[in-house]
């Protein structure tokens, strides 16, 4: 199987090493400009290609790169913590599907930010691989697994058992894949919720002359709690306070 390998941050690197330790033919490699992306390095080193097999994600819209992929014959699109939507001109590259692996429970949290608004909203979590379509991580579900949130997780704490359980899961889906042995479930797109990026913004500033329920106030501060990342803040004398919340679980 010919992969178009589209990945970002530690776990996009991780599995394309897995992916090669498998033997598996990487032929081409979308990923993040240096500014926005983590790993980004990395990854490239990791797949052993050329400058002109890789590119950049913010391009595969254009028609130059459209056409550059396809000349590369991919069969499969695989895309792990990839953050750009994909068009289906560019979807109909790839004869035998594209994939994606999103740190979210679907149908919830779909998009941006999935630990955050499973601490917030109070939704589950969990790791979804499905098929990739027009639309934001509303394809088909070939597998699923559900990972617990915990009363002193942050969202740095969730993101990382997310990372981990997202990497099992990847590894026992991809052999039944391509053995073409899962058919996929298709999701209810009514159901569920999605987040943007800039849903944050609604969350980040503590008034601090509201009133809050307690337990509200403590899920947005901890999960915004990702150092060195800024989260939750309150502005006070024209000076603006970052806030980051430390939590000791006892029994």
């Amino acid at each position: 199987m010919r992969i178009f390998y589209m990945g970002n941050n530690w776990l996009g690197r991780r599995l394309l090493e897995w992916l090669v330790e498998q033997g598996e033919e990487i032929v081409g490699l979308a990923v993040h400009p240096e500014e926005e992306g983590t790993y980004v390095d990395e990854i490239c080193s990791v797949s052993g290609l050329g400058e002109e097999k890789i590119f950049d994600g913010s391009s595969l819209r254009d028609e130059e790169t459209i056409e550059a992929v396809q000349n590369l014959e991919p069969d499969i699109g695989v895309s792990v913590l990839f953050g750009y939507i994909l068009r289906p001109v560019f979807l109909d590259l790839f004869p035998k599907g594209a994939f994606n692996l999103h740190p979210a429970y679907l149908p919830y949290n779909r998009g941006a930010y999935p630990n955050v608004w499973s601490i917030v909203d109070e939704t589950p979590a969990g790791v979804t691989f499905h098929r990739i379509d027009e639309d934001v991580d509303t394809g088909d579900i070939l597998s699923q697994r559900r990972v617990e949130v915990r009363s002193a997780d942050t969202g740095r704490s969730l993101y990382r058992r997310l990372e981990q359980a997202g990497l099992e899961l990847f590894r026992s889906t991809w052999p039944r894949l391509m053995a073409g042995e899962i058919e996929g479930v298709s999701q209810d797109e009514e159901a569920g919720t999605k987040h943007y990026v800039r849903d944050v913004d609604d969350i980040d500033e503590i008034e601090l002359d509201a009133k809050y329920r307690a337990r509200d106030l403590i899920n947005i501060l901890r999960a915004r709690t990702f150092p060195p990342h800024d989260g939750a803040y309150f502005e006070e004398g024209g000076r603006r306070v970052y806030l980051r919340l430390e939590l000791t679980e006892k029994d």
